[in-house]
C-alpha cells in the first residue's frame, strides 16, 4: 500500500509541474522513496490544531501580491513541540531570516526545514547551536536527530503573523508538497496498523 501511496505522490506532483502551478519546482525522480516505509515516519507537530496555509500560490499576508509559499504551515499553541520528521543530520541552524530561528535536517535525499520555532542562534566553541532553554532544547549543528525528536517549539519569529510551524520539504534540491507526504504516511501508517 505504501508503495501505491509513493506513485500517487510523484503523480500528484507531476500534475502540479504540468499545470505550471509552481514555477519554481522541477520534475523530480524518487527512485528511493518506492522503499521508504512512511509508516516509520513522524508528524512534527504536537498538539496540532490546524493547517493555516497550503503549498503554492497564495496571497501573501503582508501586501496581498500572490507568491508561491514553499511549505505547508501549521498551527499549534505556542510553546508546542516540534518533532524531526525522519532521522537525519542538522545541517543548519539559523535565526536571521524571514524563516526567522529554524533547524534544517537533511535525511539522504529528504532535506525537510522547520521555521518560526523559539529561540536562538548562538556559536559556542566553534560550533553553532539552536538554543530555547524554556523549552530544554539545544540542537547543534552536524548533531543526529532520529524520528520524532523533539528539535524546535512553535514561536512566532521570523515574519509570521501567528504561532505555527513552516514545514518545507525538498527532495533531490527540489521543492515538494508537504501534504502529498503527509496522506503519503497516513495512508502507509493506516496499513500498517491493518496488518
Amino acid at each position: 500500500v505504501w508503495q501505491l501511496s509513493i506513485g500517487l505522490l510523484v503523480a500528484a506532483i507531476a500534475i502540479l509541474w504540468h499545470f505550471g502551478q509552481a514555477p519554481s519546482v522541477q520534475a523530480i525522480d524518487i527512485p528511493s522513496a518506492a522503499n521508504t516505509q512512511w509508516h516509520q515516519a513522524s508528524f512534527p507537530v504536537e498538539n496540532f490544531q490546524a493547517y493555516t496555509s497550503p503549498f503554492g500560490y497564495r496571497s501573501d499576508p503582508y501586501g496581498g501580491d500572490q507568491r508561491f509559499h514553499y511549505g505547508l504551515d501549521m498551527a499549534a499553541p505556542s510553546g508546542s513541540y516540534i518533532r524531526s520528521w525522519w532521522g537525519g543530520q542538522v545541517i543548519e541552524v539559523s535565526d536571521d531570516s524571514s524563516c526567522g530561528t529554524s533547524v534544517v535536517v537533511q535525511s539522504g535525499n529528504w532535506m525537510h526545514i522547520y521555521c518560526h520555532i523559539q529561540g536562538y542562534v548562538t556559536q559556542e566553541g566553534g560550533s553553532r547551536y539552536m538554543l530555547d532553554s524554556e523549552g530544554g532544547l539545544r540542537i547543534r549543528e552536524g548533531q543526529l536527530v532520529d524520528t520524532g525528536m523533539r528539535i524546535g517549539r512553535i514561536g512566532m519569529t521570523g515574519r509570521t503573523t501567528g504561532p505555527h510551524l513552516h514545514w518545507g520539504l525538498k527532495y533531490a534540491e527540489n521543492w515538494v508538497d508537504p501534504a502529498l507526504v503527509l496522506r503519503a504516511m497516513y495512508s502507509s501508517q493506516q496499513a500498517a496498523v491493518g496488518r
